[in-house]
Order: C-alpha cells, then sequence, then structure tokens
C-alpha cells in the first residue's frame, strides 16, 4: 500500500465511523416528542373544581398524543404546593402544571413568602377554560335579584360563604361589595362544599364561587342565581342576568391553563400548545361548556403575556384592598 493509498484509507475509516456515529445519534435527535407518559400536575384535590377541568382535557389529550397524559393530584396551601413542585421540575417537555387564576395571579398578591414565582418559573403553554363567579341565595332568602338584595342588606346583616379566603369568590365578593355598597360579611370556609352545604342548610344567607360549584343545586332549583360575574351570559345558564346588567361593575373569571417549568424547549410548547387547541371541539372537552365553563380560543405568546399581566394586577389590586395578604 503506498503512502497515499494508505491516508486514503485512514480517511475512509474516519469518516465511516463519522457516518455511523450519525446514524446512531439521527435516532434520538429526530425523535418526537412526546415519546413517554406526561405528568399533569393537579395542585389542588381530586374532584374540585381544577380536577375537574383536568380530566377531560387529560383524556382527550391522551387520544390526541398518543402516549398517557397522567393527573398528580398535590393538594395544600392554595395549591403553592403543587405549584411549586412543577417549577422545580425536570423542564424536559414531560411534567407540566394545570395552573390557575389562584396559582398564577391571585398568590403572589396573598402569599408574602411564595416558593416559586409565577413569572420567572413558568412559560404559559396555553389557557383552557374559565369559569363566571355566581353569587347564589338560599332560596328562602327575599331578594330575587340585586336591587332586592341591597334593600334587604339595609334591613339585616348578610353573610357570604366562599371556598377560603383569597380564592376567586372570595375575591369577587369584596369587589361586589365596593362597586355595589352592599353590605356583607364575608365567611370563609376550606372549600366550595362544606360552603354550598351551610348555604343550603340555612347557616349563611349567600355564597359566591365559581360556576361549575354551584350549578346542579341553582338547575335542581335548591339555590338560587342572583348574578353572574361575566361580561355576557352563558349557555348553561342563560337566564342569569350579569353583575354588569344589574349595574355592578365587576368582571371576573377562575380560569385554568397549562404550564411549563421555564426551561422548557419552545417547540415543544408550541406543539403542546397545538395540541391542547386541538382537542377543544372534542365531545369529552365540549362537555365542559354544559357545566358553566367557557372553552378559550388560541392566543398568541403576547396576548397570553398581556392576559397574564392584567390578571395579575386586577387580582393583586383585589387582595390589597380586601386584606386577604396571609402573613
Amino acid at each position: 500500500m503506498t503512502k497515499d493509498q494508505g491516508m486514503t484509507h485512514r480517511v475512509a475509516i474516519v469518516l465511516l465511523g463519522l457516518f455511523a456515529a450519525i446514524a446512531h445519534a439521527a435516532p434520538e435527535a429526530q425523535a418526537v416528542w412526546p415519546t413517554r407518559p406526561i405528568k399533569l400536575i393537579v395542585p389542588f384535590p381530586a374532584g374540585g373544581p381544577t380536577d375537574i377541568v383536568a380530566r377531560p382535557f387529560a383524556e382527550a389529550l391522551s387520544a390526541f398524543l398518543k402516549q398517557p397524559v397522567v393527573l398528580e393530584n398535590r393538594g395544600g396551601a392554595g395549591g403553592t404546593i403543587g405549584a411549586a413542585a412543577a417549577a422545580k421540575s425536570a423542564p424536559d417537555g414531560y411534567t407540566f402544571l394545570l395552573g390557575t387564576v389562584g396559582t398564577q395571579a391571585i398568590n403572589p398578591a396573598l402569599y408574602p413568602k411564595l416558593a416559586y414565582n409565577p413569572v420567572k418559573d413558568f412559560k404559559t403553554v396555553a389557557i383552557l377554560a374559565a369559569a363566571p363567579v355566581a353569587l347564589v341565595a338560599n332560596p328562602a332568602v327575599p331578594a330575587s335579584n340585586i336591587a332586592e338584595l341591597a334593600a334587604l342588606a339595609e334591613k339585616r346583616p348578610l353573610r357570604f360563604g366562599s371556598a377560603g379566603n383569597g380564592t376567586p369568590g372570595h375575591l369577587t365578593g369584596e369587589l361586589f361589595k365596593t362597586a355595589s355598597g352592599v353590605a356583607l360579611t364575608h365567611v370563609p370556609y376550606r372549600g366550595s362544599a362544606p360552603a354550598a352545604q351551610d348555604l343550603l342548610g340555612g347557616h349563611i344567607e349567600l355564597m359566591f364561587d365559581p360556576l361549575q360549584s354551584v350549578l346542579a343545586y341553582v338547575k335542581a332549583g335548591k339555590l338560587q342565581a342572583l348574578a353572574i360575574s361575566s361580561a355576557q351570559s352563558v349557555a348553561a345558564l342563560p337566564s342569569a342576568v350579569t353583575f354588569l346588567q344589574a349595574g355592578v361593575k365587576v368582571e371576573t373569571a377562575a380560569w385554568w391553563g397549562i404550564f411549563a417549568p421555564a426551561e422548557t424547549p419552545d417547540a415543544i410548547v408550541a406543539q403542546f400548545a397545538k395540541a391542547i387547541y386541538g382537542v377543544r371541539d372534542t365531545a369529552v372537552v365540549k362537555a365542559l361548556e354544559d357545566i358553566g365553563l367557557l372553552l378559550q380560543t388560541p392566543r398568541d405568546s403576547r396576548q397570553l403575556e398581556e392576559f397574564l399581566l392584567a390578571e395579575r394586577e386586577k387580582w393583586g389590586k383585589a387582595v390589597r384592598d380586601s386584606g386577604a395578604g396571609i402573613d
């Protein structure tokens, strides 16, 4: 073998090794996300309003992505425990947070020492659904609208329950008090269910809570809906008037979205968002509209950022004005 032939042989060996390495790496580099189950952390207990939203989306996304989307309920401390766990998860596209208006907009004002930063620790994938807060009354309360409620409040003390201090129901109640001038006393509970039970039993007169939590009682005639906090009526309860229609300048909504750890690749975030909006019209997800939820239309990254900024400002002011902050 001549010197030139030897050189050619060595180059060929190097090139063959390089091609082999590229061929070996190519399947991994070109792997399509997702290739294994996705975990969706729900920062509240099973069966609650957030879980009710999470399960239909998880079912539809599992079919769409052809990989299981598995829920992990990690409740406690107003959603802060689950949100903090999600923020600290590996940003590999296989762990996400089912965030809420509470975890992403209210908690920064509510808790002075938050274990996560909703702005710096997350990327917003999509806002899934929203629900107006309903003002409902025990049927024994002699008021069928806001005007009659205001007149009644001048004659006797009235109490409103909520799912807890700093929840959308509580803060909407505080905004309502300020905007309407109706005097009400807040009675916080540990969740929507115990508040609703006391309302049904006549231990409190009123309750502010996301519509899906009380809709069944309203339709059964066990509670009366005086007004809802959305800008327009909802298909699940078309007879309900809005606060705005009643002359009270209050517009709020509880909402739910999916958030990724901050360093999650943009390509995965975009692909997951596409999948989320791809399942919006499936029967299992559309069924959420029957219980009072409003499915959200796609927003680009700028629109999502503007939405969250406005929500943090609105709810932060409500927390400060109400004195709901937790020491």
